[in-house]
């Protein structure tokens, strides 16, 4: 690996990784599209389609075990809704991730740009906020909550994503689960979706292990230290930058495919 890239990756992993720190959303979301566009822009390499999904998924991978450590020591984990959403998510991140391989390059970059509109969209939806008692009983839908996991795991596995941004708004405003609990049983569930994902990427043998390596390392760098900057400063600005981004990344794709 020549120099020009390790830096390239490096910097990628390292913006990515703070800016998704500092607001609180999928770290695949912002990396995707900065894999698949700036390597070539600036020469060192360029990654196809299905490389650059193998590396965002272990990627999430790791960034999930240390969100779920996060946590370890709250008591705000659901276990009855973990074991469900998580066994569903499983498989069908899995089945996504692996079933990516026979879908064309164009295909994939769609699914993406849905995926992203839709994360743009969550974004700038209104917060809701927590509720200082917490119930660790707390009822839910459970076909809702199987299904809804199953088809998130799918689509989010296709590329090589673990759809915590989609995954957090629906256990919220579909299921009804309470802020605090919410948030942390995401993050399980979210670290299940991402073995299935990385699963199924190895087995497909669209995984780089070098740079994937490389982005390992810059999230545990880059994270941290946007969930430092995030707590301390008003991100509304960088948020409705970061969205048009965003959507203009998915408006690029779509032309991409059209043309």
């Amino acid at each position: 690996m020549s120099l020009a890239l390790f830096t390239t990756l490096l910097s990628i992993g390292l913006v990515g990784s703070f800016v998704s720190g500092m607001l609180g959303i999928g770290g695949s979301i912002v990396k995707y599209p900065l894999l698949l566009y700036i390597p070539p822009a600036l020469g060192p390499a360029m990654f196809s389609t299905h490389e650059v999904s193998g590396i965002s998924a272990v990627q999430v991978l790791f960034s999930s075990i240390a969100g779920v450590l996060a946590y370890r020591n709250d008591r705000v984990l659901n276990t009855k809704l973990i074991v469900y959403m998580g066994s569903s998510i499983l498989f069908a991140s899995f089945f996504g991730a692996y079933m990516a391989k026979f879908m064309p390059e164009g295909s994939i970059n769609l699914v993406y740009a849905v995926l992203a509109t839709v994360a743009a969209i969550m974004m700038f939806a209104p917060k809701l906020e927590s509720s200082p008692s917490l119930d660790r009983d707390v009822s839910f839908n459970i076909p809702v909550a199987v299904g809804s996991a199953a088809i998130i795991g799918f689509f989010s596995g296709i590329v090589g994503a673990a759809g915590a941004f989609i995954l957090v708004p629906v256990m919220l405003l579909v299921l009804k689960i309470p802020v605090r609990m919410t948030i942390a049983s995401s993050l399980a569930i979210t670290l299940i979706s991402s073995i299935g994902s990385t699963a199924g990427k190895l087995l497909s043998g669209h995984v780089l292990f070098g740079p994937a390596l490389i982005m390992i390392w810059a999230s545990i760098l880059g994270a941290p230290l946007g969930a430092k900057v995030g707590k301390r400063i008003n991100t509304k600005v960088l948020q409705w930058i970061l969205g048009v981004l965003i959507v203009a990344t998915s408006v690029k794709i779509w032309l991409d495919i059209a043309l």
